[in-house]
């Protein structure tokens, strides 16, 4: 792998996109203590996350899975289709059982949790900068026991059938979002979407709209509280 390039300080460039401005500011503050590492800028949505990739020419790009305006890993997808080279670290409060896979999958290079102590991150974030894949030892332990049993063994949550645009759907619709607005956020149509919901549904095994959303909400929150209780 070829050598990143730095600053003329020396200092490997990093862009930060995350919609919660508090959270980009405490990573910053951790990262630019690091003698080699320089946040050279932050973004906290799709569009200007792309710009700044273009603009800034960032080493490496930490990422959250939910942005202002649409998912974190589609936003990888779009920027591995060019930058193969660009290492990306997610950063996320989501459960890393679902979403880790996903976006090792879209061209990230490691995801850690948000939770994790400041020494796990900035070991996340150097290893990923070199070259190197990062999980916990739970999701490693986990993604090699699915390689080696295969389809044999059934995931935990049956949120795992999803794909990650059902799975964004579903998200949404557990956040209280109707369907003309999930459309407007995910720039779909109505059509489009009730589709996803119907899929989600035979997926989930659940009968109605109303227990889709039931259970959309509780997972949602379930999502939060394990957030808080870190």
């Amino acid at each position: 792998m070829a050598a990143s390039k730095t600053t003329s300080t020396g200092k490997h460039r990093i862009l930060i996109v995350d919609d919660h401005p508090v959270f980009r500011h405490g990573l910053a503050q951790l990262i630019n203590q690091e003698n080699d590492l320089f946040v050279c800028g932050e973004a906290e949505d799709y569009q200007s996350a792309l710009k700044s990739v273009n603009d800034l020419k960032p080493d490496m790009i930490i990422v959250d899975i939910t942005l202002k305006d649409t998912s974190g890993i589609d936003l990888i997808k779009e920027i591995h289709k060019t930058r193969r080279d660009l290492a990306m670290l997610v950063i996320s409060m989501h459960d890393e059982s679902l979403y880790a896979e996903r976006a090792l999958r879209a061209g990230a290079r490691g995801y850690i949790m948000k939770q994790e102590a400041s020494e796990s991150v900035v070991r996340a974030i150097r290893e990923v900068r070199q070259g190197s894949i990062y999980t916990s030892k739970k999701m490693t332990d986990q993604i090699f026991s699915r390689f080696i049993e295969g389809n044999k063994k059934l995931a935990e949550s049956p949120l795992h059938s999803l794909t990650d645009r059902e799975l964004e759907v579903f998200q949404l619709i557990g956040e209280g979002l109707g369907i003309s607005e999930i459309g407007t956020r995910l720039h779909l149509s109505v059509k489009t979407i009730g589709t996803y919901r119907e899929r989600i549904k035979e997926k989930l095994n659940l009968k109605t709209s109303t227990e889709l959303l039931r259970y959309a909400i509780n997972w949602v929150e379930n999502e939060k509280l394990s957030d808080t209780s870190s």
